[in-house]
């Protein structure tokens, strides 16, 4: 089984893989409405999320960090700036090929906050700068609640589709950030018991993800909306995908030179600064997307970017490690 971890395919992915062959031939079990009333489950699931996030969130950790502020804002910008100008480019270039619910996916995966747990371990591995790592990670995750749903709103303005802004940003701090800051005061009380029960929680995190994705592909399915994608536009999100996170890696690479980062930094950097998040963005999608049946459309995106990210990085990483020189 190495073979499948070097690949990224833990099994948490080939989970998320499973979830995706079971909405396409049994979509009545995973569908809204459908036998097991999976949306039940996952309206709740997505506070859930948030909260355990919370619970995990060290502000020890992030005070370690606090003070490489030339180091936040270039990770910050490639996130919430680069990321999202160089998405509307290639939705842009790419308009005749791409339907709207997978350009609007595109978009969306290029808005969302950098992945937390990932880029730490993999900083970790390639023996970069892991306090800054953390900070970058978790601050990327606070800042989503707001900059994402005003990136993707702006987005949908230009196409004539926009959504009621406040009340889902409202909905995604409801689900989102309140969560995450009752995680923070319940923390000194439940830490001991959440240490025990790691992989309890853990199990409850990813069921949540596993069942927002049943649900949408099912619904997607049911719907009709993957009637005419198939293996080519699984194809052409992966290509799309690498091209991403090429770019956007080469040009942090680039910036950390010009910056002057040291190894640890540049490591930190380009790590967090080329990631997206999975963990937050299936559940955000739910949020400001949940009626729309083309959901399973537009996260098939950051669910193969999450995928490829891996693989990518974790080649990245071992070498770096393995190295110990400049990356």
């Amino acid at each position: 089984m190495q073979w499948l971890k070097k690949l990224g395919l833990d099994g948490f992915m080939l989970a998320l893989i499973g979830a995706v062959a079971l909405s396409a031939v049994w979509p009545e079990l995973g569908r809204s409405g459908g036998l097991l009333r999976i949306e039940v489950f996952t309206g709740y699931g997505v506070a859930v999320v948030f909260l355990l996030y919370g619970l995990t969130l060290s502000p020890q950790k992030l005070r370690e960090g606090l003070f490489n502020w030339r180091l936040h804002a270039t990770v910050q910008l490639s996130t919430f700036l680069l990321f999202p100008l160089l998405g509307l480019a290639l939705v842009s270039a790419l308009g005749g090929v791409l339907v709207p619910a997978l350009a609007l996916g595109f978009f969306f995966l290029a808005a969302l906050p950098s992945t937390v747990s990932s880029s730490v371990a993999m900083t970790s591995i390639a023996k970069g700068n892991v306090p800054g790592a953390i900070f970058n990670a978790s601050l990327s995750s606070l800042i989503g609640v707001f900059l994402t749903p005003l990136w993707v709103n702006a987005y949908l303005k230009a196409s004539g589709v926009a959504f009621d802004l406040w009340p889902v940003i409202l909905k995604v701090v409801m689900l989102v950030l309140l969560p995450i800051a009752l995680g923070q005061l319940l923390r000194p009380l439940l830490l001991k018991w959440l240490t025990r029960h790691a992989a309890l929680t853990r199990l409850l995190d990813r069921a949540t993800i596993l069942a927002i994705v049943l649900n949408s592909f099912s619904d997607s399915v049911a719907e009709g909306v993957w009637a005419e994608h198939g293996a080519s536009t699984i194809a052409l999100i992966a290509g799309l995908s690498v091209g991403l996170f090429a770019l956007v890696y080469v040009l942090m690479q680039w910036a950390c030179r010009r910056l002057g980062f040291d190894r640890g930094d540049t490591i930190a950097c380009t790590f967090c600064g080329s990631k997206k998040s999975l963990a937050a963005g299936v559940p955000m999608a739910k949020v400001m997307f949940g009626a729309n049946p083309a959901l399973g459309l537009i996260i098939a995106p950051i669910m193969l970017y999450h995928f490829l990210q891996l693989v990518m990085v974790s080649y990245l990483a071992r070498r770096l490690g393995e190295q110990g020189g400049a990356p």
